[in-house]
């Protein structure tokens, strides 16, 4: 589909699937528990686009400047399968930037209580370690990723710990959730020929101009924002942008609130 045509469209507030500027594309749909082999996992799935994630804890030794706290790092990565875009290799700047921009709202929120992780300051503490894999990438992938990596965090226990030997036994779980003290959600907000719009298709996604990815907390607090795109940004469009993300993340939060 021609870029300037989803342009023209979207300046007359019109998409070519007939949603409303504002509006998730549908079903949206999250479900946990889906690896045995995760502490915690989570497929959602927003419109087409389908996305995994899965939680991993190991206990390894605390980093120097922060002796009495554990860890976390997000890995993305997008699978060939999941677009005819995509290629086996090495990690791309696409999949780097999903990975940070999810990273960084759960990290800057200190979401998760990492001296609670610590479990021998200096010497041993517990790190997550999540994983992001698309499976269909039919857009916005970073809300769909924030989306699977909170709902994944919110269902992972703590696996069982030999407490002669210290060995982790992976497949036994004890009831013990993540110290998770918040829970921000990222929601990506993109200009297209002037509009502000939400959940764009992979065809809009090639027509958008800037983007605009902000954390929220449950009480809206902002933890983190990305821009990405080349046009910039007025200081009007940036506190629509935010007023429009915080109002869908409390809309996607819905979704995960009485998932078991």
């Amino acid at each position: 589909m021609n870029k300037q045509t989803i342009a023209n469209l979207a300046a007359q507030g019109k998409r070519l699937d007939g949603r409303d500027l504002a509006q998730y594309r549908s079903p949206i749909k999250v479900e946990t528990t889906i690896s045995k082999t995760a502490e915690g996992s989570a497929k959602v799935q927003i419109g087409d686009t389908v996305v995994l994630a899965g939680v991993k804890l190991s206990i390894e030794k605390p980093y120097n400047d922060t002796p009495d706290e554990g860890g976390i790092m997000v890995n993305a990565e997008l699978v060939p399968l999941s677009s005819p875009e995509y290629e086996s290799g090495p990690p791309t700047i696409k999949a780097v930037e999903l990975a940070r921009v999810t990273d960084r709202g759960i990290r800057e929120a200190k979401a998760i209580d990492m001296k609670k992780l610590c479990i021998t300051p200096g010497e041993k503490a517990w790190f997550v370690s999540v994983d992001v894999i698309t499976l269909n990438d039919a857009g916005n992938l970073f809300d769909a990723a924030g989306l699977a990596v909170l709902a994944a965090l919110k269902h992972a226990r703590f696996p069982v710990v030999d407490a002669a030997t210290g060995a982790i036994n992976y497949k036994e779980h004890t009831t013990k959730e993540l110290p998770l003290v918040k829970e921000p959600l990222p929601v990506t907000v993109y200009k297209v020929n002037g509009k502000l719009m939400v959940d764009l298709t992979r065809e809009e996604e090639k027509a958008y101009d800037a983007r605009l990815t902000v954390a929220s907390d449950m009480d809206g607090t902002i933890s983190a924002m990305q821009k990405g795109g080349n046009t910039p940004l007025t200081l009007g469009e940036i506190s629509q942008m935010v007023d429009i993300a915080v109002e869908k993340a409390r809309f996607l939060r819905e979704q995960i609130k009485h998932i078991n």
